[in-house]
């Protein structure tokens, strides 16, 4: 018999799918989540009504060295997408470099849910990697 292939598609509240996938969730008020899987820095989710935006803090962005690096940073941004570094300028005491991306939550698929933490994830390694080197060049 030839294979066949069946598409199922079911629904899932998520939160409740997050944690069948193996992340945690700690709800931090005003539609904010931070989500952790195994030793992975922590996701944190803000979701309005049309979108949600993922956002990973990587530190203090005066903290990360000469203004090479953030060129190298920005550089890095069209390997790792579809998420991509930022600045955080929230607390102007406190620039935070981020990775950061977002999805309408209009269609949303597991699919594209769990890439998109992979794709945090992969960025976050490659950052550290880039950090790393730097730390070795001083």
């Amino acid at each position: 018999m030839n294979e066949v292939i069946v598409k199922i598609e079911t629904q899932e509240e998520f939160s409740r799918f997050l944690m069948l996938n193996g992340f945690d969730i700690e709800d931090l008020g005003n539609a904010v989540y931070k989500v952790t899987r195994a030793e992975e820095l922590p996701v944190f989710l803000k979701i309005d009504e049309k979108t949600i935006y993922f956002e990973v803090d990587l530190g203090n962005v005066n903290e990360f060295g000469p203004a090479s690096l953030h060129f190298k940073l920005l550089d890095l941004n069209t390997e790792i997408l579809p998420v991509s570094f930022g600045i955080n300028n929230s607390n102007p005491e406190d620039p935070r470099l981020v990775l950061v991306e977002s999805r309408e939550t209009g269609s949303l698929n597991d699919h594209e849910i769990l890439s998109v933490f992979d794709a945090l994830e992969l960025a976050v390694d490659k950052a550290e990697a880039l950090f790393n080197a730097q730390q070795s060049e001083a």
